[in-house]
């Protein structure tokens, strides 16, 4: 099924470990992404059936508030941080984590759960509860955007104009439809903009509509990067999508944003499955690190959530995230 996780998908490093007992768990579940609220006592249900003890258990609403908790916990000695949300409450709490001796367990209860995906977790609260208790870990890459960390993806353009349509009242109100139907509100509006990259083999300049850079696998609720990036190969994977409207001296006409929408609609039916990289409007690359600058000025969009505007640096930090993850696949 659409959505659902796929052996390929899982990471593929052979440094998959079983974790020794690490204690009492804090779980922190988000009360305002799309399943939060609802999802809560079959959690604790959830994990107590798998044997799974918790230090504590909070629903929370407010950012200051999970921060808090997290110091706390991690100060007491708390090892395994459980998290249920989506991207943006794993985005918000991963700078918490890193390179420290804890273990991030995912429970994909959000819109896009792309961390998720790219891990191999199935999108269902038993299964992600089963990866938690056979304890196998795995280091992962974070990205970092000029200094901030990131798990799946930064976009420039078309998906963080999506974005800004994505409010919490419209994810809860549509559900799993809220990506593509905010995807066709925006592609009535979109414009170009001019990018300059500069990566660990030069400098290139391009008319785009759309910059995607990559840590993970997986962006926009399930959409590809690029086909072979993993969470784990200690390289950022970027592709954008040409302007047509730039190249035939359109650019700003009503023909020429018909150009433009019609490429775009071509490659949202490849995105899914990574044939977009083949698309002659597609440039794909990879790199340790980028540089991004845009004329006019874009948004920038990390995990689903609005970070900034460029310019942008991007970089890693290598295996600095430990995240329990599905056991290694036998052959």
């Amino acid at each position: 099924m659409a959505g659902e996780a796929s052996p390929d998908t899982a990471l593929t490093a052979p440094t998959r470990r079983r974790a020794l007992d690490e204690g009492p768990a804090l779980l922190l579940v988000n009360n305002k992404c799309r399943m939060g609220r609802e999802a809560f006592p079959s959690t604790l249900a959830a994990l107590e059936a798998h044997g799974i003890p918790l230090a504590a258990c909070h629903r929370l609403s407010r950012r200051t508030r999970t921060d808090e908790l997290l110091r706390e916990a991690l100060a007491n000695g708390v090892r395994r941080i459980l998290v249920g949300g989506g991207d943006g409450t794993l985005n918000n709490i991963v700078r918490h984590l890193l390179g420290r001796d804890v273990t991030l367990g995912v429970l994909p209860l959000g819109t896009g759960n792309d961390f998720a995906r790219s891990l191999g977790i199935p999108p269902t609260l038993e299964a992600a509860c089963d990866i938690i208790a056979a304890g196998y870990t795995a280091r992962v890459d974070v990205g970092l955007a000029n200094g901030r960390p990131f798990l799946n993806a930064v976009s420039l353009g078309l998906a963080s104009a999506i974005a800004r349509r994505l409010t919490p009242r419209f994810k809860r109100r549509v559900g799993k439809l809220a990506y593509p139907v905010a995807a066709v509100a925006e592609l009535w509006e979109h414009q170009p903009f001019h990018v300059k990259l500069v990566t660990d083999r030069g400098e290139m300049e391009l008319e785009v509509l759309q910059l995607v850079v990559g840590n993970g696998r997986y962006h926009g609720a399930g959409n590809m990067v690029t086909p072979d990036a993993t969470l784990d190969d200690h390289r950022l994977d970027a592709y954008t999508i040409a302007a047509p409207s730039a190249e035939s001296g359109r650019e700003g006409t009503g023909l020429g944003h018909m150009q433009d929408m019609s490429t775009l609609a071509r490659i949202a039916l490849s995105l899914r499955r990574g044939e977009h990289v083949s698309h002659p409007a597609v440039t794909s690359l990879r790199s340790s690190h980028l540089y991004v600058d845009a004329q006019p000025a874009q948004d920038v969009n990390a995990d689903g959530e609005l970070i900034g505007h460029t310019p942008v640096r991007f970089e890693l930090a290598p295996a600095a995230l430990r995240v329990y993850a599905p056991a290694p696949t036998r052959h």
